[in-house]
């Protein structure tokens, strides 16, 4: 990509949008302008122009518009912006421009980070110098500024940012899952999907596809392989203790690592069938999960009082990842849900509550409406607020039962994210006695 005599428009003065401007510097640009909503913007390299306060209403031409992940691609900022630039891409599109070495892109609605996270750990311990980037670690256009680049990227590749490729095209494509989810920023659940399925987009032959067995996706042009936690006839399967290739058992998860329930084993037979693709022998692949612990606030353990779990899974921002980790547990269990209105429809899970729930603490936003439809299932107490959620369930938890924080929905009626919501709630609980 040439982008001496060019002006570069970045959308959004986040730290992507940082990285972006400061790898266009570094290639050359002649002018590079960021521009976001926010009334000050500060960090930026000094030779960025800064336009905060920024409106479709006064949108600058361009010859490269760089749209950040953060940015609606669907809003009217972008549309104003992109029909007076040469071309519109996004972060991640400009950085891989830039980059020589390999990549696994992973992507899904639930399970990416910790897939990404065991992808990296994975070609490091078999002496690859890998990255994780993209929508978690840091911004590809950080990576491939570094000298020398590392060999490989695990890189998670979000809708939001599989919506503004180009040429991006990783040697190897991971598909975890997919269910309905940001429908606060998409017009339907097919545009989302479509958004997802990008990551094939400009694989070849010659390119691999790791899906999730019975995922109905249909002509791509990769060479696929499968995993399942309900089918033997994928190409790894697991029971949720042992994974196996074929007839071949791979990995004891009890006894080899950390990770537990059935959509950890998903994650891991993801991970070493990409990184196997990369031709990494499987001696070392086995070898680098002992010791292994998953990300903060993915079914984390806080404390056991009175002889009660409780779990921090906040990254649960979606019914998929709520319904994952009920399905998950082994004990009974206390549910602490709740948060921003996204739209969705949360009546799938009933079932599953009436099945593994004896208890809900509903709270936020959504909380009002989550009771009412929960209570007619379970015993379900209705909260404004995270603190008097987790008093509730304190109330509600027999001893021997699991209280399970996986909200369902994303964080941003209250919290800054949703590390800060798990944080609280970790906070929360350590004062309880």
């Amino acid at each position: 990509m040439q982008l001496h005599g060019k002006r570069v428009n970045i959308l959004g003065a986040g730290r992507s949008g940082h990285a972006a401007a400061q790898l266009c510097l570094h290639h050359g640009a002649a002018s590079v302008h960021v521009f976001d909503a926010k009334p000050e913007i500060t960090g930026m390299p000094e030779a960025v122009v800064l336009h905060p306060s920024a409106s479709p209403e006064s949108p600058e031409a361009c010859d490269v518009l760089v749209v950040s992940p953060g940015i609606d691609t669907y809003g009217p900022l972008v549309g104003a912006f992109a029909n007076l630039a040469g071309e519109t891409i996004g972060e991640i599109e400009l950085a891989i421009r830039y980059y020589e070495g390999r990549i696994i892109a992973i992507t899904g609605t639930n399970g990416k980070t910790t897939t990404t996270e065991l992808v990296e750990r994975l070609l490091r311990a078999a002496g690859i110098d890998a990255v994780a980037c993209g929508n978690y670690g840091v911004p590809v256009c950080e990576v491939v500024m570094r000298d020398p680049q590392p060999q490989a990227l695990a890189l998670e590749a979000s809708s939001f940012q599989l919506e503004t490729i180009v040429d991006f095209r990783p040697e190897v494509s991971v598909w975890l899952n997919f269910a309905p989810d940001h429908m606060d920023r998409y017009p339907d659940v097919d545009t989302y999907r479509r958004a997802k399925l990008r990551i094939f987009e400009n694989q070849t032959a010659a390119d691999i596809a790791v899906i999730r067995h019975g995922e109905p996706i249909d002509g791509i042009a990769p060479r696929r392989i499968s995993f399942s936690t309900e089918s033997r006839d994928a190409d790894w399967w697991s029971d949720g203790e042992t994974l196996y290739h074929g007839k071949d058992p791979v990995l004891d998860m009890i006894q080899g690592s950390h990770l537990r329930g059935l959509h950890n084993a998903e994650n891991a037979m993801a991970a070493i069938a990409a990184c196997e693709a990369l031709g990494i022998p499987r001696e070392a692949v086995v070898r680098a999960f002992d010791g292994y612990a998953p990300p903060r606030h993915r079914c984390e353990l806080v404390r056991t009082l009175d002889g009660v779990e409780w779990l921090n899974d906040s990254k649960a921002t979606n019914l998929h990842a709520l319904e994952s980790a009920l399905r998950s547990q082994t004990r009974p269990v206390v549910l602490i849900a709740g948060g921003k209105e996204k739209g969705l429809d949360y009546t799938p899970v009933l079932p599953l509550l009436e099945k593994k729930a004896v208890a809900v603490a509903t709270f936020g936003q959504i909380g009002s409406r989550l009771a009412e439809l929960f209570r007619p299932v379970v015993a379900t107490d209705a909260c404004t607020t995270l603190a008097e959620a987790v008093a509730a369930a304190r109330k509600r938890a027999p001893r021997g039962s699991t209280v399970l924080f996986s909200p369902g929905t994303s964080s941003f009626d209250q919290f800054h994210g949703y590390e800060d919501r798990g944080d609280s709630f970790c906070r929360l609980v350590h004062e309880l006695r």
